[in-house]
């Protein structure tokens, strides 16, 4: 009964984080699913999960594996092992995020060499959820020029596709610095800024600032998978206009960026 975008991003960066590991030699990736039944309380990374009916995805890998010493940081959403252009390494937060909202567990057991293993469990339900009719939404639409920004370019380019359908002009940039630098060349060329909030160099707050000591009136929209990490209070005190959070539905963003455009234009008429 879960939402298969959430899913779709815990397999997606467990895959890629194992990818990462196992880039400099080769070596071999699993993807397993399992059905589960505990009669009785069982502990679990000293987590206790009821009695019941789970699923487990199994997900290993045989790369450079995690060193014990950062292993119990791993799932902290300011930690990162990544290099530059790599993305930020902050899936693995994110994933625990998920999981836990879903009243699951996540485990992870390595060795250095040999490779991770992340093994995740499930609660299931027997209840069918009803089919719904499809109805297509007729989303709002526009014209114009938005510089999209992330680090991950895969998540860059799925935004900026999903914009150019509804008609806005999307250019995409995966350095916050870069976009620094553009905007500057020509603060005028945009008429919206839609960011990452957790970057190398610039976060998505700290750009917000520059790029509005350049063009104040210039309506930015952050988007972060950590709610912990910028407040709707602290982002509306530095003049971001909205959040998003991730993942990001393809109607809340093109409802919110809609809703930002014709809100500055309604300022600048005023």
């Amino acid at each position: 009964m879960g939402n298969p975008t959430q899913f779709h991003q815990i397999i997606m960066n467990l895959c890629t984080n194992a990818a990462h590991a196992m880039e400099e030699n080769g070596g071999l990736l699993k993807v397993v699913l399992e059905d589960l039944r505990f009669e009785k309380n069982e502990t679990i990374q000293r987590q206790i999960l009821k009695p019941g009916d789970y699923i487990k995805l199994i997900i290993s890998d045989t790369g450079t594996g995690i060193s014990p010493d950062v292993i119990g940081s791993i799932f902290d959403p300011y930690y990162t092992n990544k290099k530059p252009g790599e993305g930020t390494g902050l899936g693995l937060a994110l994933v625990h995020s998920i999981v836990e909202k879903y009243g699951g567990i996540i485990e992870v057991s390595s060795e250095l060499g040999q490779g991770s293993v992340f093994s995740i469990y499930l609660p299931t339900t027997k209840m069918n959820q009803p089919s719904q009719p499809y109805i297509k939404e007729d989303l709002p639409i526009g014209s114009e020029r938005i510089l999209f920004i992330d680090d991950e370019a895969a998540i860059a380019k799925i935004g900026a596709q999903h914009l150019e359908k509804l008609g806005y002009s999307v250019t995409i940039l995966t350095s916050s610095s870069k976009a620094l630098n553009r905007f500057q060349s020509n603060a005028y060329a945009f008429d919206l800024v839609l960011t990452d909030m957790t970057m190398p160099g610039l976060s998505g707050d700290k750009l917000t600032v520059e790029l509005m000591k350049i063009r104040q009136d210039i309506p930015v929209i952050v988007c972060t998978g950590y709610s912990k990490r910028i407040s709707v209070q602290t982002a509306s005190k530095i003049g971001i206009k909205a959040l998003l959070y991730k993942p990001v539905d393809r109607t809340e963003l093109a409802k919110t960026v809609r809703k930002i455009l014709d809100e500055a234009k309604s300022e600048n008429q005023g």
